[in-house]
C-alpha cells in the first residue's frame, strides 16, 4: 500500500488530509483515490501536482512500492 498525503484542495476534496491506497503504479494509486472519493477529488486531480518519495512525477506507470508516499499537491496562490 502506498501512502498518500493530501494537501490544499485535494484534502478539502478528500476529506481528509491521508490514507493508505492500493496500487502498483501511480496511476493505479490516483484510480484507487478517484474510485474512493468521486467527481470531487477526480475533478481537483486534474490540475494537481504528483511527488513520489518526494519527486515530482509526470506519469502515470511509474511503479510504486509498498510504504512509498505519493503527494497530491493541488497549485498554490501566491508566493
Amino acid at each position: 500500500m502506498a501512502h498518500v498525503r493530501y494537501f490544499a484542495a485535494a484534502a478539502e476534496a478528500a476529506g481528509k488530509d491521508e490514507e493508505e491506497l492500493q496500487g502498483s503504479t501511480i496511476g493505479a494509486v490516483l484510480d484507487a483515490a478517484r474510485s474512493v472519493h468521486g467527481d470531487r477529488l477526480t475533478d481537483v486531480l486534474e490540475r494537481c501536482s504528483v511527488l513520489h518519495d518526494g519527486r515530482y512525477v509526470d506519469t502515470r506507470d511509474r511503479p510504486v512500492a509498498d510504504g512509498d508516499t505519493i503527494d497530491v499537491l493541488p497549485p498554490f496562490a501566491g508566493g
